[in-house]
């Protein structure tokens, strides 16, 4: 009897386990795809975004900002995801945030009516992108293009583009991930397939069918065949063949490049014009906290790779902040290194967590538990340290290994993979002259929730950020078995110290801190000779670019006297007198609440609710104030090994601007330069009056009366914040593209 119902248990496992895998296989699931655009064209903008001859607030208070270029400065997002991104259909479903099934033509719809753009890019993540994905993101670019009116003069431009994600667990051969984005969209002259770092996207390789067919058991059944269905489709794609040529493949297989030289090279053989943009290179969550921008200076591609993403709703990657996590000794083992004003290493908040405990803390066992605890979270690094200290919350290690004293930082930074950082490296791998990245400075949003340009309000949190809200309604119960119950890892360890071995990793569970580092996202603006497509190409190839935080603020930055008279932001001189500059900017337009009438016409006030979510880029007729102008210069190596620190001058120099919103126009010189005799390289950040944020202020701090944090609220997701927007007061701003000079004797 016990026999037979042991076998009886045992087949019944044998059938569950087998539904279970079949379930993995989404067979119940339906394939999601873009509805066609809401027809066109929009109206234009009712305060366009066009040069000082249309400033009618500045234009009879500063004749100079008035006598600016006559080219439009246009706003856009090159950085947008959709549910054919398999991270963003992941994070979609009801274990995360429960968003909507959102595609380009979402995207497009958003672009064009909630945050009326003037041109976007679609960027899904190559590595799960299917034939069948790939075509319906073309095929909707081409729709948005077709309803945006006369191509001479669209409201819109919409372009085709991926991103190749890549990334290494060790700080050598991390490469990270890059925009690929290309100049057309019609039909012969459009890549047949993405180009991918890796055969399988990574979520696809950790979630087997038995791991998705486990998720699928909960009331949002359907949501999550769909999911599975999709990711099943993924991980059949076949791989290319090696040796074609990427002209001659053909459309329905992977395509692979596993480094930067090989996407290059596959790029020239497609030979079509496209940009290769850099991106969220201080993000702690996808980068090694050691990834060193250096390591890739061997394949970096100038032809290609001319703009780096500065800001993104994934944070701020200007600055190098010049810190150390740990210290590596000669054995391999590491030790803690010290704090500065700006970073506190988590191994040494573990050490003072220790030393608090101690009945004597001047006593010599207590330093040694002390040195212990420094030591052993040396060893693993920020998050993970957190399981040397037993017992200790989440608050108590505050905001240990976060920049500090920064604007909207990128989480867990990694300062080597900063904008500044790069701006001074010099590549002295080959003869002659160093090369040198010559980037053009931009930002846009790195959503992934079909949201392009979601910065020109500050609401809706859990909508117009990428935070994923850990708990809502329909979560699997087979989630926690896969590690994805939360966005950081967080210690529970029940060990005290010491200890003698690294066992206290075995207790790590998981809670979310990342989300106080999400933002609304940012956008790259172009100075451009007109509206169409081939003329805002023209001014990305040219790196008349800048960034900005979300706001539409104008900004110029220009050199006067340079060999053939005045150059724009992004120009490569050379030069042997001082230079001088001018800088002129204008603040972004007070919005208005809700959306604009033709928004709703053209959607309907359903959709204007579910996709808008009540609120469009919607100006008034008055310009927030620009408070001041802030000059950064840096002089790039000019040996190997030579010091970055010093290179960076950041702030070189402030200059102070009025309050009344009526703009700000500055000039200045580099009285140093000539005796130098360097390559210098030098851009601004136009900074605004301060304003509600989401996420302004990452840690909520409450301050006893010397001003110390006592207690931190973090931004976390759970219930108790879930429906908050976390607003606290930040400094919107826009970043110039650099002027490049060399120093010709």
């Amino acid at each position: 009897m016990i026999k037979k119902l042991a076998l009886g248990l045992l087949a019944l496992t044998a059938v569950t386990a087998g539904g279970v895998w079949v379930l993995g296989l989404g067979p119940f699931g339906s394939h999601w795809e873009s509805a066609p655009a809401t027809p066109g064209p929009r109206l234009m903008p009712v305060a366009p975004n066009v040069a000082a001859a249309n400033m009618s607030q500045a234009d009879t208070v500063d004749p100079v900002l008035a006598a600016a270029s006559s080219a439009e400065i246009l706003f856009g997002d090159f950085h947008v995801h959709t549910n054919w991104s398999i991270d963003a259909a992941m994070f979609g479903l009801p274990m995360m945030t429960d968003s909507e099934v959102v595609t380009p033509a979402d995207a497009c719809d958003f672009a064009r009516y909630c945050s009326a753009l003037d041109f976007w890019s679609i960027n899904d993540h190559a590595e799960g992108m299917t034939p069948r994905s790939w075509q319906d993101s073309v095929d909707a670019i081409r729709d948005c293009n077709a309803q945006s009116g006369d191509p001479q003069n669209p409201d819109m431009v919409s372009f085709v583009g991926w991103e190749w994600s890549q990334g290494a667990n060790q700080a050598e051969g991390h490469y990270g991930h890059k925009n690929v984005i290309f100049r057309e969209w019609e039909p012969g002259v459009t890549p047949l397939r993405p180009i991918s770092s890796q055969k399988i996207h990574t979520i696809a390789k950790m979630m087997p069918a038995p791991a998705l067919g486990a998720m699928s058991i909960n009331s949002a059944f359907f949501r999550y065949q769909d999911f599975a269905s999709y990711v099943r489709e993924s991980v059949t794609v076949p791989t290319c063949p090696a040796g074609v040529s990427a002209a001659d493949l053909p459309a329905d297989c992977r395509e692979v490049a596993a480094t930067p030289d090989v996407l290059y090279r596959k790029l020239d053989e497609l030979g079509y014009d496209a940009v290769v943009i850099p991106h969220g290179l201080a993000w702690g969550r996808t980068n090694p906290r050691d990834a060193d921008f250096a390591n890739q200076m061997p394949q970096h591609n100038a032809r290609y790779q001319t703009l780096i993403e500065t800001f993104s709703g994934h944070g701020n990657s200007e600055v190098f902040a010049d810190f150390e996590r740990r210290i590596a000794n000669p054995d391999g083992s590491y030790e803690c290194a010290e704090a500065t004003a700006d970073f506190i290493p988590c191994c040494q908040r573990a050490g003072e967590l220790i030393r608090q405990r101690c009945e004597d803390p001047l006593a010599a066992e207590c330093e040694q538990r002390t040195a212990d605890a420094r030591r052993f979270a040396a060893e693993v690094l920020d998050d993970r340290s957190r399981g040397v200290v037993a017992g200790a919350s989440l608050e108590d290690w505050g905001n240990c290994g976060q920049l500090l004293n920064s604007f909207l930082p990128a989480w867990y930074y990694v300062n080597r993979q900063s904008t500044q950082y790069a701006l001074a490296l010099g590549d002295f791998s080959q003869p002659g002259a160093p090369q040198r990245a010559r980037f053009g400075i931009m930002a846009s949003s790195d959503g992934h929730k079909a949201r392009p340009g979601t910065g020109y309000k500050q609401f809706d949190r859990t909508i117009m950020t990428d935070t994923k809200e850990v708990g809502k309604s329909g979560a699997s119960p087979a989630l926690g078995l896969f590690g994805l119950g939360g966005n950081d890892a967080e210690a529970s360890s029940v060990l005290p110290l010491p200890v003698a071995d690294k066992s206290f990793l075995s207790g790590i569970g998981r809670r979310n801190r990342m989300g106080s580092f999400y933002y609304t996202g940012g956008l790259i603006a172009v100075h451009s000779a007109a509206r169409d497509r081939d003329s805002i190409w023209e001014g990305v190839a040219k790196k008349q670019v800048y960034g900005t935080s979300g706001e539409r603020i104008l900004l110029w930055f220009d050199l006067l006297n340079g060999e053939n008279g005045e150059a724009p932001m992004g120009s490569e001189v050379s030069m042997a007198d001082n230079p001088r500059f001018r800088v002129r900017a204008l603040g972004a337009f007070v919005q208005k609440p809700g959306c604009p009438a033709d928004s709703v016409q053209a959607l309907g006030a359903e959709r204007v609710a579910s996709l808008c979510r009540g609120e469009c880029y919607h100006p008034g007729d008055q310009r927030k104030p620009i408070t001041r102008i802030e000059v950064v210069r840096i002089r790039p190596q000019q040996s190997a090994g030579e010091a970055i620190a010093p290179l960076i001058e950041d702030s070189w120099k402030t200059f102070p601007c009025p309050a009344d919103g009526t703009g700000c126009t500055v000039e200045f010189s580099d009285d140093d330069f000539a005796a130098a005799q360097r390559e210098t390289v030098y851009y601004v950040r136009a900074i605004a009056q301060a304003q509600p944020t989401i996420n302004g202020d990452n840690y909520r701090c409450e301050y006893n009366g010397a001003g110390e944090c006592v207690k931190i609220k973090f931004c976390s997701g759970e219930a108790a914040s879930r429906e908050e927007d976390c607003l606290a007061p930040a400094e919107p701003r826009a970043w110039s593209s650099p002027v490049f000079i060399e120093y010709k004797g």
